[in-house]
C-alpha cells in the first residue's frame, strides 16, 4: 500500500506489518530539505498511528547514502536567519523527537554515506544496520553549527562520551568497521545484502509479541535514565499488562502445538 505524501522527495508504503519511509533525493545523496522533514513527520505520524504496522525501516534511495543531512543548497532560503534556524531545528527536532518516542520498534537501514542529520536520525532508531562501504560523519564543526543536548546525548547513549567528542571534534569519516567498533551500528553487511538482511529482520519482529516488543523498548529507555527519574511503576504496568494478555495464551498455546503464534497485540 503506498501513502500519499506531500513530495515525492519522501517515500513511503506498508507492506506485511512493516512501514518503510525511504529518503528519496539520489542526486544529492538523500540531503533533507525542509519540505522532506515535513513530509516525514506525517509519514511516521501515520506509521504511529496504524495498528497493522507493527516495525518501521528507514532507509535512503539510490544505494550510495543513507541520509546525508541537510540541503546545504536550500541553506540560504531555509536557514538563512535566527528565526529560519530555528524554524528549521524545531522541524527537525519533531522528527528526531518524534522517532525516538515512538512505541513500535524502528531500523536504520544504511547503504553509503551517514553524514551530519543522517547520523542524528539513525540515533533516533532502535536497530542501526549498514553495508560495508558505508561511512559516518559529523561535519558540524566545518561548517559552524551548533548541536544541542538531546542530539548529542542520543549519541553518547550509544558510542560514550570519548567517541562522541572524536565524532564532533575532528568532523571526519568513520568507516563502517569504525563504526561498529564504538557501538553506532549493529551489524556490518557486504554491500548489496543490506536490504534482505534487514526485511528478514523486521518480518521477525513483526511476527513476534507486539506488547513485549513495545515492552522492553520502552524499559530500555527508562533504564537509561537517571535512578531517580525512571518510572518504574510504569515498566512494572507494561510486564503485568504482558502476562494478562490473549497474545500471552496465544504464545503459550501455540508453543505447546508446535506452531506459529498469530499475535494480535491485545
Amino acid at each position: 500500500m503506498e501513502l500519499t505524501t506531500s513530495t515525492p522527495k519522501m517515500l513511503a508504503r506498508k507492506e506485511a506489518g512493516i512501514g518503510w519511509m525511504t529518503f528519496n533525493n539520489p542526486e544529492r545523496h538523500n540531503a533533507v530539505s525542509m519540505e522532506m522533514w515535513q513530509a516525514a513527520e506525517s509519514i511516521l505520524a501515520d506509521f504511529a498511528e496504524d495498528p497493522a504496522v507493527r516495525v518501521i525501516v528507514l532507509g535512503g534511495a539510490g544505494g550510495k547514502a543513507f541520509v546525508s543531512g541537510a540541503d546545504i543548497s536550500k541553506f540560504e532560503s531555509e536557514r538563512s536567519s535566527a528565526e529560519a534556524v530555528a524554524a528549521y531545528n524545531a522541524q527537525t527536532e519533531r522528527v528526531y523527537g518524534g522517532l525516538y518516542r515512538l512505541a513500535k520498534p524502528v531500523i536504520a537501514m544504511i547503504e553509503g554515506h551517514c553524514i551530519g542529520g543522517g547520523v542524528a536520525l539513525a540515533t533516533c532508531c532502535d536497530i542501526r544496520v549498514c553495508s560495508e562501504n558505508s561511512s559516518f560523519g559529523i561535519p558540524a564543526a566545518r561548517l559552524g553549527l551548533g548541536y544541542g543536548l538531546k542530539g548529542v546525548s542520543r549519541l553518547m547513549s550509544l558510542v560514550g562520551p570519548s567517541y562522541t567528542k572524536e565524532l564532533f571534534f575532528t568532523a571526519r569519516r568513520f568507516t563502517a568497521a569504525e563504526a561498529e567498533r564504538m557501538g553506532l551500528v549493529n551489524r556490518v553487511l557486504p554491500k548489496g545484502e543490506v536490504q534482505d538482511f534487514v526485511a528478514a529482520m523486521a518480518q521477525e519482529i513483526a511476527g513476534n509479541a507486539p506488547l513485549t516488543v513495545t515492552s522492553v523498548k520502552r524499559i530500555v529507555g527508562e533504564a537509561l535514565k537517571d535512578e531517580a527519574t525512571r518510572d518504574a511503576a510504569l515498566c512494572d504496568q507494561m510486564v503485568t499488562e504482558c502476562f494478562a494478555s490473549q497474545d500471552y495464551i496465544e504464545g503459550r498455546r501455540a508453543f505447546l502445538e508446535k506452531r506459529k503464534p498469530a499475535f494480535q497485540g491485545r
